[in-house]
């Protein structure tokens, strides 16, 4: 491709990833809205969920469909899905039409958010410049982010909370035309096999695990069990034949990389405890502080705008200090986030929550760009694709699974309380997630069930703690590693 085209599908990359880091920001700002319109508190961390569960089970298909088709046309049809999902959202009679539509929007953003990745790998051999395109990925998806929650707010409080999905669509075409118009692909000398058997042992037992993990805490135990231990079977024999095919859909000489694995780690940890803060602090807001939705989703955009800010500065940073020296600030800064909101209480004014939330921004944007960039160099060329789409999928497992755990966590602190006040139901605990229908509740009962939410975020950022402290350990531990190497 020519200059012109190559900037022209940059722009198109970039759109993609406005799309995906509105809906970041824009779902969770709508959500008390939702949860109150269609009755649905107990399939809370099922919206964020059932999005990452159809990513989950798509981003190594993607890669694959990218060969077989070219990135192209992968790119584009995950866009179509995306755009599909929104309007079905935005449609939604009932929480469970909502959430089927949350799978299929999240099949979309499983090609979106690793195709872009991969083809920027291919497209800019020049590390420091791919350094930068992955900067400029990432800023864009953080600017969508920050206009998320005014746009998103501003929509729910003015006209409905459907109007924040139907916004997609104009985004999604527009990238969809620049990519058909511009996008010139390098159509492969030799179509490779497509790896059917493996690509559903693989879906099937990602579907079975994930799904087992959601429905912890609301299906019977033996039920859970029986499809953990299917999803085990599976993937198991997803692994056996991964073994002998001929283009597997996750060749298993990446786990022999003894570096790659600790960034696959380290991802997992990092974004397994960044879910926490990203889906709960908006929440807290509206449900505890009593604040609009725009108000409420505002409090993420301290997150975004330190996230565009501290991503720029990756690539002159790394000039100068090692990886390992910025994943550690960004582990860091995220520990400073999640153990502000966990010592928090009800009284802790709206600076100190969005100052923590900023903070956490400024780890995650350090860490993302680092990290991604160190996964495609220590998988080489060759297993650059793979590699890339193996990162994400595992950051998107870490969070659908974590998300799941703090939704389970979340349930368990509103049935224990629901159970000890009864003057208290769960509907009214739905009403009280969303600052319109909370006006409308007995205001002497406020401060109770404001606390039995409290409790629940209390032990979730515990939760994200722990995971963090992991991550320190394994930074440390790899780096350790690499210096004893050396000598």
């Amino acid at each position: 491709m020519n200059q012109k085209q190559i900037k022209m599908v940059t722009a198109a990359l970039m759109l993609a990833d406005v799309m995906a880091g509105l809906d970041s920001t824009i779902t969770n700002t709508a959500m008390p809205a939702i949860i109150s319109a269609l009755h649905g508190i107990q399939f809370m961390g099922w919206i964020v969920a059932m999005f990452m569960l159809g990513m989950s089970i798509s981003i190594p298909l993607w890669t694959k469909i990218g060969e077989k088709i070219t990135n192209k046309k992968a790119f584009e049809l995950s866009l179509l899905f995306f755009i599909a999902g929104s309007i079905l959202q935005g449609m939604a009679p009932n929480i469970l039409f909502f959430l089927a539509s949350r799978f299929v929007m999240g099949i979309g953003a499983g090609g979106m958010g690793s195709l872009p990745y991969i083809i920027a790998g291919y497209v800019f051999k020049n590390l420091n410049q791919r350094t930068k395109i992955l900067a400029y990925l990432t800023a864009s998806f953080n600017a969508a982010a920050i206009l998320g929650p005014l746009v998103g707010g501003w929509l729910v409080d003015s006209l409905s909370w459907r109007w924040v999905f139907y916004l997609n669509i104009p985004i999604g075409l527009l990238a969809l035309s620049i990519s058909m118009i511009y996008f010139k692909p390098v159509t492969p000398k030799k179509t490779p096999v497509f790896d059917l058997v493996g690509s559903g042992l693989l879906t099937a037992g990602l579907l079975s695990f994930l799904l087992g993990i959601q429905l912890i805490g609301i299906a019977s135990g033996r039920i859970v069990t029986l499809l953990v231990i299917l999803s085990l079977v599976l993937l198991a024999g997803f692994f056996e034949y991964e073994r002998r095919a001929l283009n597997p859909i996750i060749p298993l000489s990446l786990f022999k990389n003894h570096n790659l694995n600790g960034d696959f780690l380290l991802f997992a940890l990092t974004w397994g405890a960044f879910i926490a803060v990203n889906t709960y602090l908006p929440m807290w807001a509206q449900a505890l502080l009593g604040l609009s939705a725009l108000f409420g989703g505002m409090t993420m955009i301290p997150n975004s705008i330190t996230n565009i800010v501290s991503s720029q500065f990756v690539a002159p940073l790394q000039e100068r200090i090692s990886t390992f020296s910025l994943v550690l600030t960004g582990i860091l800064c995220m520990t400073f986030s999640s153990l502000a909101m966990y010592l928090a209480n009800l009284q802790t004014p709206i600076w100190w929550l969005s100052l923590a939330c900023a903070v956490s921004g400024i780890g995650v944007g350090f860490i993302f760009v680092a990290l991604q960039l160190k996964v495609q160099v220590d998988a080489g060329l060759q297993n650059m694709a793979t590699a890339t789409s193996t990162s994400y999928l595992i950051r998107i497992l870490a969070q659908t699974v974590m998300s799941a755990v703090y939704g389970v966590i979340m349930n368990l602190n509103l049935a224990r309380g629901v159970a000890q006040h009864p003057a208290i139901s769960m509907k009214m605990m739905n009403e009280l997630s969303d600052a319109q229908t909370a006006k409308l509740l007995p205001q002497h009962l406020l401060p109770t069930m404001r606390a039995i939410f409290h409790q629940g975020i209390h032990e979730i950022m515990l939760v994200s703690l722990i995971l963090l402290a992991a991550a320190l350990l394994l930074n440390h531990y790899f780096n350790f590693k690499k210096e004893s190497a050396k000598e």
